[in-house]
């Protein structure tokens, strides 16, 4: 996973307010993995949209 390459091409800034306690933990995360901030969050991101595509009105295809 460290390998793979997150958050290129077209960047767009979202603002949004979470939890401190979830603020703090990513923040130590960061400082664990060396990954920033930023990565981590899209990584996140990533996997909760792939695993709730029913979100963004897509159906699973079970043919």
């Amino acid at each position: 996973m460290k390998s793979q390459k997150h958050n290129e091409g077209d960047l767009k800034e979202l603002k949004v307010k979470i939890e401190k306690d979830v603020v703090e933990t990513i923040e130590r995360m960061s400082k664990v993995s060396g990954m920033s901030i930023d990565e981590i969050v899209v990584i996140a991101l990533k996997r909760f949209r792939s695993s709730h595509a029913d979100y963004e009105g897509k159906v699973p295809n079970l043919d």
